[in-house]
């Protein structure tokens, strides 16, 4: 095989852009596949090295701003241009074919997706690869609602936000030296207890998601609503632990619904490092090679044979893998006061949610005695397998005496082990006169998972969701600026809430299919 060797574009503004390659054996041209990445090129060397194996040049490239390439690093902000800038370039080399694949997870799918939704086809991929995709500035940042995933920016950000290189381990060794870093006030003073400056984390807060579920201002319609017109083929995928699931599922759903596009989608039982992260109920049958069987989309996409909307999904729990278009079932509604699988309130139709001592995201243990700081409904034991495949939903009927109020909702597995395994979450934030009532819709996420005969489902609502996301001060104030917080007052009516869940009916067999080959036709 031919060695990896570097090459260096001009974007736009004369910034240089560093990138490394590699080809396979033999005359060529081939097709290419690119990724844009924020974590080092280098640490593509064995994944281009597999792509030429397979017979495409692989093309790694350093974003503007971060390890090889010059240009001030301004995250989100240039990937569509200097993509575009990147495929003109690769097209004219005299080892391609003018084929091209963007390919990338994480920041580097959000690269891909910038330069596969381009107008100009000149500048446009012929298909992209978007795995565990962050879609965007404030797709990452805040909840649909408008909740802040507090944890997860200030890691992201404290690694690499503002920086040429990254230091992975930045928010792990800043809090175990201050143990409360992210109880400080305002949580936009958080770059100077850093100790280093972040101009971009206050650019991070500022950017809102749209009327479009992922749109954010000064850019137009967010990732999800242009894959509308998504004329390219598209292979989304995802991992059911994965926090940025909902966003791979949308994204697939809505992928060229208005043009050409062929979508398909692969959700395993993982978190976001895919196969090297399983969750608990992972099966040996789920353990893909997932280079493989991107080579196999990509080539098949490159021949033009995909169309529709096709996938595969795994079933945690269960070893198997079913297709995506299957799940697309109704959801059958399980309500809190006791019918339907029979969920049990224990304690909290009145709470108190106060953000001096909030339900934190990271314990799931609950006071059994004191002022109750959350709503608690529990199931008897199921008493046969129940398979969830789908989008769930809580829809609450409560009152807030504070005006701005955020809805944790938790749905929590209760083994016959006496142990506890998070099932789902969800945040939703109201904003409403002191003391009416309000009907609070809060999306729990899609969730494809058999639970066994015995469990016990425990939902819990709660008014924060902490460390993960930020705490609401109650007082209407942003909660990224707050100095001051006020203790809530809860009430919830089990009678008039429910919650829905995606049960698949037992009685209908679902059909076994192989990924790969889902994938590929």
């Amino acid at each position: 095989m031919n060695p990896c060797r570097s090459m260096f574009l001009v974007a736009g503004d004369g910034a240089i852009l560093a990138a490394d390659y590699c080809l396979p054996e033999g005359p060529g041209p081939f097709p290419c596949v690119l990724i844009r990445t924020p974590y080092d090129r280098r640490s593509h060397a064995a994944e281009l090295r597999a792509w030429a194996r397979r017979g495409f040049a692989a093309v790694a490239q350093d974003v503007r701003g971060r390890h090889g390439s010059g240009g001030r690093w301004h995250p989100y902000l240039n990937e569509a241009e200097d993509g575009a800038t990147t495929v003109r370039v690769l097209r004219r080399q005299p080892w391609s074919d003018g084929t091209i694949v963007a390919c990338g997870a994480s920041y580097a799918a959000h690269c891909a997706l910038a330069t596969a939704l381009q107008d100009d086809p000149a500048v446009r991929p012929d298909a992209v690869i978007a795995a565990v995709p962050a879609l965007g500035l404030a797709e990452t940042a805040r909840e649909p609602s408008g909740a802040e995933r507090l944890l997860a920016r200030a890691g992201w950000w404290a690694a690499h936000g503002d920086r040429a290189d990254s230091d992975p381990s930045a928010l792990r060794r800043a809090l175990a030296a201050d143990p409360g870093l992210l109880d400080h006030l305002p949580l936009l003073d958080l770059p100077r207890r850093l100790g280093r400056p972040m101009p971009s984390w206050e650019r991070l807060w500022a950017a809102e998601r749209s009327g479009d579920p992922a749109g954010t201002p000064g850019t137009g319609p967010g990732a999800v609503g242009r894959a509308g017109s998504g004329a390219i083929p598209l292979l989304a995928i995802g991992g059911s632990h994965d926090p940025f699931v909902p966003d791979t599922v949308s994204l697939w759903r809505a992928w060229g619904r208005h043009g050409l596009g062929a979508a398909r989608l692969l959700l395993g039982p993982w978190g976001h490092a895919l196969t090297a992260s399983p969750g608990p109920g992972a099966g040996e049958g789920h353990r893909l090679a997932l280079g493989s069987l991107y080579a196999r989309f990509a080539q098949a996409a490159l021949n033009g044979t995909l169309t529709g909307r096709r996938g595969a999904v795994a079933l945690e729990g269960t070893g198997q893998w079913v297709a995506a278009q299957e799940m697309e079932r109704l959801p059958k509604p399980v309500r809190m006061d006791g019918e339907g699988t029979g969920l049990r309130v224990l304690r909290g139709t009145e709470f108190v949610a106060d953000p001096e001592r909030p339900v934190r995201s990271d314990r799931l243990d609950v006071p059994a005695d004191g002022r109750p700081d959350r709503f608690v409904a529990l199931s008897e034991p199921l008493p046969d397998p129940l398979d969830l495949a789908g989008d769930a939903e809580a829809r609450i009927l409560a009152t807030a005496d504070t005006p701005s109020a955020d809805w944790a909702v938790r749905l929590v597995v209760l083994t016959s082990r006496d142990t506890a395994e998070p099932l789902a979450t969800g945040v939703a934030r109201t904003r409403a006169p002191a003391g009416a009532h309000v009907v609070i819709s809060v999306p729990l996420g899609p969730m494809f998972r058999r639970l066994p005969a015995g469990v016990r489902l425990r939902l819990e609502i709660a008014g924060h969701h902490f460390p993960a996301h930020a705490r609401n001060p109650h007082t209407g104030h942003d909660p990224l600026r707050a100095t001051f917080l006020r203790a809530s007052r809860r009430t919830v009516v089990p009678d008039a809430s429910h919650l829905s869940l995606p049960a698949l009916d037992r009685t209908v067999a679902l059909r076994p299919v192989d990924p790969a080959e889902e994938i590929t036709r």
